[in-house]
């Protein structure tokens, strides 16, 4: 069985923790998502063969890497630049990008910046190209110009109070353990090595330069805008928009694949204040259409395929937000197709 090492790399903006199964081999490089760390990717950082260096780095704020603020006016340039800065201080000139949820959109945002330093992208349930709430439409039209919707003030104050008191049990619905069962993964599905992950949550640096970030007042509905500092912030449409990846040069191939029955990145997620209040769950709704986030990751990568580029759209039936805990063979598979491109 391959055995797993972690360790911290210092680099010239802030000193990472990565898990790699080893150091030789072309690398590939997985990124997690919001509220979560490296650990969701230790199985499948065992299971890609020998000819593959994997290593999984826990963002800023996450993990065992350094939690220096999150400047949100950025994007996710702040992670990105991260990243860059990591793979130089590894001696990485080139590698094949895996990213989840959040690390979906930072890989997006490392694509555009550093295209020739990437050999293929893999978005796992990423987040849309336009950003996380706040926006409607294939092309992201912002709801209002400040990004109503959208930011540090749409996180949930009890699952913020939860992971700030360290919960690791279920009796609240918004218990870290109860979010990872009830939207990571599709139920029943209890995925092994879950008290892993719910430690992994845990971890997430909290307060206005991390999760959930600040947020400002707003008059359009439902009346909070995103601030300028901390973790949802930087996923906001006014401060993080990646929709012109197909001017870039060279185009690496691209895996988009996800499960089909994602509650968090989907065209009804129950994550979208745009949508709970057409439910009836936030009070006051005028009618603001909900994200279409699988719209408008297509829109994006239709036009990237338009310009040469080559993309795959991989569809797990039956499966939620982490299809690769979820059906990690299918995962690994497609995964395995796109790196050998």
């Amino acid at each position: 069985m391959t055995t797993l090492r972690t360790r911290r790399v210092a680099t010239g903006r802030l000193t990472q923790q990565i898990t790699e199964a080893r150091t030789e081999g072309e690398p590939v490089v997985f990124l997690h998502g919001n509220v979560s760390s490296s650990a969701f990717w230790h199985t499948t950082l065992t299971t890609l063969p020998t000819p593959y260096r994997a290593l999984a780095v826990d963002l800023r704020g996450f993990g065992g890497t350094d939690p220096l603020p999150v400047d949100a006016t950025r994007g996710l340039r702040d992670y990105a630049d991260d990243l860059a800065d990591l793979l130089a201080a590894l001696d990485i000139d080139r590698a094949h990008l895996v990213g989840w949820s959040m690390g979906g959109g930072i890989a997006l945002q490392f694509l555009r910046d550093h295209p020739a330093a990437v050999r293929s992208l893999t978005l796992v349930n990423p987040v849309s190209p336009y950003g996380f709430g706040g926006t409607h439409g294939a092309d992201g039209t912002l709801n209002s110009e400040d990004g109503a919707g959208s930011g540090g003030g749409t996180a949930n104050a009890d699952f913020v109070r939860l992971l700030a008191e360290g919960d690791r049990g279920e009796d609240s619905p918004l218990s870290p353990r109860s979010v990872l069962a009830a939207c990571y993964v599709k139920p029943p599905l209890r995925p092994e090595h879950e008290d892993a992950y719910v430690d992994s949550m845990l971890t997430t640096r909290l307060g206005d330069d991390h999760y959930p970030g600040d947020s400002t007042p707003s008059t359009a509905w439902p009346g909070i805008a995103p601030g300028t500092r901390g973790v949802l912030n930087c996923l906001a449409p006014v401060h993080f928009r990646v929709d012109d990846l197909h001017l870039i040069d060279p185009k690496p191939p691209v895996l988009w694949i996800r499960g089909e029955d994602d509650v968090i990145v989907s065209d009804t997620s129950m994550f979208d204040l745009a949508h709970l209040g057409a439910l009836g769950a936030v009070p006051g709704w005028d009618g603001t259409p909900a994200q279409p986030m699988l719209a408008q990751t297509r829109h994006v990568l239709d036009r990237y395929a338009e310009a040469g580029g080559t993309v795959r759209e991989v569809a797990v039936a039956d499966a939620g937000h982490a299809v690769h805990l979820e059906r990690p063979e299918e995962f690994g598979k497609a995964l395995l197709e796109v790196l050998s491109a």
